[in-house]
């Protein structure tokens, strides 16, 4: 399989490579503006760098050929995520993994959701992440959403879990590692269970949490 890293430079993005490397046969494209300079200990053998940004058709077209599947580290450029969608439908790229993040749906209620609109609410990011999470969905693409909680590093510690698309969000943190490694249980995965799905991912344990530990 041939997967294509958007936003290769991402910390996220980054773990799903190093976990593809280890755990795979699978080759790699890594996309990322100044992704020539930014990406170190490139693999040659199995990835192939593209600089480039969200909303360059050319370079995108150049990345996708012969990919089976895309990953998405930041879905907060609707005009880039309308640009890679247009791009995956002409080059006939079907699966989709995206990071949006969580809210968009105005699903996290109770004291979490509270202070989580404190922190986000009504911001030009909280907006370009609904509608770009609205074109995914309504793209053709066999898409997998992932809307992120509150983010944080622990090495070694992958634990997530998520709730589906109308039922209420829960859950204050998550680590970065946990993310990576849902990532590519996706994108490794022909499990149909993850076809057409926006997923609230979050550490089992905080569901109960007023906000994240490290706020």
């Amino acid at each position: 399989m041939k997967i294509l890293l958007l936003g290769a430079a991402g910390q996220v993005a980054e773990m799903v490579r190093e976990n593809l490397l280890e755990e795979t046969n699978d080759d790699l494209v890594l996309f990322a503006r100044n992704g020539s300079q930014r990406i170190k200990n490139v693999n040659t053998a199995r990835e192939t760098v593209v600089d480039g940004d969200f909303e360059d058709t050319t370079a995108l077209e150049k990345a996708l050929a012969d990919v089976d599947a895309v990953y998405l580290n930041d879905m907060g450029n609707t005009k880039g995520v309308k640009t890679i969608v247009a791009a995956m439908q002409k080059a006939d790229v079907k699966k989709f993994v995206g990071a949006s993040i969580l809210g968009i749906y105005d699903e996290v209620a109770g004291a979490f959701g509270e202070w989580n609109n404190r922190m986000l609410g009504g911001s030009s990011r909280y907006q370009a992440q609904k509608d770009s999470a609205q074109a995914v969905e309504e793209s053709g693409l066999n898409y997998t959403l992932l809307r992120l909680t509150w983010l944080y590093n622990e090495a070694g510690n992958e634990n997530y879990a998520y709730t589906v698309k109308g039922e209420p969000f829960v859950g204050a943190e998550v680590t970065r590692q946990a993310v990576a490694r849902l990532v590519v249980d996706i994108l490794t995965s022909t499990d149909p269970k993850y076809i057409e799905q926006s997923l609230g991912v979050y550490e089992p344990g905080t569901e109960d949490y007023a906000k994240p530990t490290f706020y």
